[in-house]
């Protein structure tokens, strides 16, 4: 049985430094040095991500952003899921794409928050939860016009949903809601304070 099970998680060794080294690729660095202008990471939040390339560059630049971070981190994960992982599994290759995303060793280990690659590795491995998080961030977005606040209830909500939508995941999604929280932390710190960066 342990034999088993050893061959056929197998690929997990090299589909999780697979994910990581996806998830370092900044796509908001590449999509603000192709578009020629500067480096997100000195200006507004400092934040090599989708929100700040929002609030500094506007929808064009940061959908690009999005997409990009959004997506890299998908052909690992439907590897894993054509290999037959089980969820915790497919989990953990998740899991590395969004700690790449988040400590990328190109940067000093400074990457971004992890919202938009962890909306696509949820868009991945479970769609229904992935869109009911976009949704509730668009929305709160809309009406509060702060990305935090909109990314911190989006993270909290996606362990909720997936009892219902996703219940296999719901260990793998509170793990990494557990991550977005811990990289707003600053974010949190500075909505108490009434000073966070609005869009």
């Amino acid at each position: 049985m342990g034999a088993d099970l050893g061959e056929e998680l197998w690929p997990l060794w090299g589909l999780v430094p697979l994910g990581y080294l996806s998830g370092s690729w900044l796509g908001a660095l590449w999509v603000c040095r192709l578009a020629g202008v500067a480096d997100p990471r000195g200006e507004g939040s400092g934040n090599p991500g989708f929100s700040n390339v929002l609030r500094l560059y506007g929808p064009r630049l940061a959908g690009a952003t999005l997409a990009l971070d959004a997506a890299k981190g998908i052909p690992v994960l439907w590897l894993a899921i054509v290999l037959g992982m089980p969820p915790w599994a497919q989990g953990m290759v998740g899991l590395a794409v969004l700690l790449g995303h988040s400590f990328p060793p190109w940067h000093r280990f400074r990457g971004g928050k992890a919202v938009a690659s962890a909306f696509g590795v949820l868009l991945v491995l479970t769609p229904w939860v992935a869109l009911c998080c976009a949704a509730l961030w668009v929305l709160l977005a809309w009406r509060v016009r702060t990305a935090a606040v909109a990314s911190l209830a989006s993270a909290g909500i996606a362990p909720l949903a997936s009892l219902w939508l996703a219940p296999d995941y719901v260990l793998v999604i509170l793990v990494f809601t557990l991550l977005v929280l811990v990289r707003h932390l600053l974010n949190i710190r500075r909505l108490g304070k009434g000073n966070e960066h609005a869009l």
